[in-house]
């Protein structure tokens, strides 16, 4: 129970606080040894519960126990996810620079896409966090064994913010460099040729870290593949490590979601890809999904030498986050 700093506010005793006046000082000399965390900063919290407290203490219920603490700024809280690790030095500069990049390819007719893969889940009577409206809650497994899963599922996400269109690849096996590629080549066949006839060029943007980040090589070789293929130049951005969330396809699309399906168990494979096409928003979002039961293998090795045949080229502001892929043809360096 952390503590705040700060005067104690004021409240209106109980009965068993007036007639005992040293209640709360024996609480508070009792919860001065009981306490934790910086004894001059804010991070102080008490490690015992307010039922123990109120055992140690001899009299009062945990309840009364609450009430005195609270006074003197003491509340539940939860951990706070706020820490980001150590910043990019770019990352402003990188995101701005994806920004103008963006634009300019919409301002020329080219297709703009943000990719990502949300996070697996398993298919079967399993709990689905978040709530919903029904008249009797829905009885699932005591615990998550993924042994007794049908599968594991991992959707992957193709958005389109231009068309606020996404296409959902939903995998069942290993999750790869290979799956993302397999994706993206699916939404341009299925979707992205028809709605830019005239394209050429092709931006992605995505996470810095992962499958899809600016390490794995065999990412990198899959693209030259898909270029090889469509005879797309594929421009790559990578967003900077803690700045995931501006990908706009967290917050466009597996948000919405989550939001969807939150309480819902995903019993069945065309239970979660029904959850998945029936997403919407009130700007008019729309959303295909498929599933890819293809076994893609783990634990592919891209040679120094495959690697130097990637046509390939980085741009100076942040090579490592920023560089295109031109199909692999005479005259194209």
């Amino acid at each position: 129970m952390p503590a705040r700093a700060g005067a104690p506010r004021r409240r209106r005793a109980s009965p068993l606080e007036k007639s005992d006046l040293r209640l709360e000082s024996d609480l508070l000399a009792l919860v001065e040894a009981e306490t934790g965390g910086d004894p001059e900063g804010r991070a102080k919290y008490t490690r015992s519960s307010l039922r123990t407290l109120a055992k140690r203490l001899g009299r009062g219920c945990a309840m009364t126990v609450g009430r005195l603490l609270e006074a003197h700024d003491y509340s539940l809280k939860t951990n706070i996810k706020r820490l980001i690790g150590k910043v990019h030095p770019q990352r402003d500069r990188q995101y701005r620079f994806i920004q103008r990049l963006k634009r300019r390819f919409v301002r020329h007719g080219q297709p703009v896409i943000s990719v990502d893969a949300k996070k697996s889940e398993l298919i079967g009577d399993f709990k689905n966090a978040g709530r919903r409206y029904c008249r009797t809650a829905d009885v699932v497994n005591t615990y998550d064994f993924p042994s007794e899963a049908q599968c594991r599922a991992t959707p992957y996400g193709v958005y389109d913010q231009a068309a606020n269109h996404a296409l959902v690849s939903v995998g069942t096996h290993a999750v790869t460099a290979e799956l993302a590629v397999s994706a993206i080549r699916r939404w341009w066949v299925q979707v992205g040729q028809r709605r830019y006839p005239h394209a050429h060029h092709l931006l992605i943007e995505a996470d810095a870290g992962g499958f899809n980040g600016y390490r794995p090589r065999l990412w990198k070789r899959a693209l030259q593949q898909l270029a090889n293929d469509t005879d797309l130049a594929i421009t790559v951005c990578h967003y900077p490590s803690g700045a995931s969330k501006w990908n706009p396809i967290e917050h466009r699309l597996f948000s919405q979601i989550s939001r969807n399906w939150a309480g819902h168990p995903l019993r069945t494979l065309p239970i979660m890809l029904g959850f998945i096409r029936g997403t919407t928003t009130t700007t008019g979002l729309a959303v295909e999904a498929v599933l890819d039961t293809a076994d893609y293998q783990k634990g592919i090795q891209v040679t120094p030498q495959e690697m130097a045949a990637l046509n390939i080229r980085r741009r100076r502001l942040c090579p490592d986050l920023n560089y295109t892929i031109r199909p692999n043809k005479p005259g194209n360096s």
